[in-house]
């Protein structure tokens, strides 16, 4: 797989029936390894080993519903009262962040309405917080510490 602008992750790796599978410490299962998902597990691994983010607050995967369909959030930060705090979207490094992209996560945050949101191909990251109460966001330098924002 291709090297990503994220810090090395301990992943556990297996082989069958020809393709790699990755354990996912969230779903705490073997998961067949896309560039995706390949992006995330290095991303999950970073949020919870160098953000300080709790592993038992993240979740993959996530089915909501939009418009009479079915949506998953790729993983979804939880305070601690279980309500969403942050959504993350990832894409394969390939895939360029694009308005689309924001788009997609936007959509996803009329339903689940969290203060963060994360789009990330592995190379390039974005973060931004919601102020709802002035109606503004702002694009952070760098995705924030746990410590940092108020969950």
């Amino acid at each position: 797989m291709i090297a990503l602008n994220l810090p090395p992750a301990d992943l556990k790796l297996s082989q069958r029936d020809g393709h790699t599978y990755v354990f996912d410490i969230l779903r705490r299962r073997h998961i067949r390894v896309t560039p995706e998902e390949w992006v995330r597990q290095h991303f999950v691994h970073f949020l919870i080993e160098q953000k300080g983010y709790p592993g038992a607050l993240l979740a993959n995967e996530i089915s909501l519903s939009l418009n009479s369909t079915t949506k998953r959030c790729d993983t979804v930060l939880y305070d601690a009262h279980a309500r969403p705090h942050m959504i993350i979207e990832y894409k394969a490094p390939h895939i360029s962040i694009s308005q689309r992209v924001f788009d997609q996560i936007s959509r996803y945050n009329i339903v689940l309405r969290v203060p963060y949101l994360i789009v990330s191909n592995g190379l390039q990251h974005y973060c931004c917080r919601i102020d709802y109460e002035r109606g503004q966001y702002e694009f952070l330098r760098e995705v924030p510490h746990y410590a940092e924002i108020k969950v």
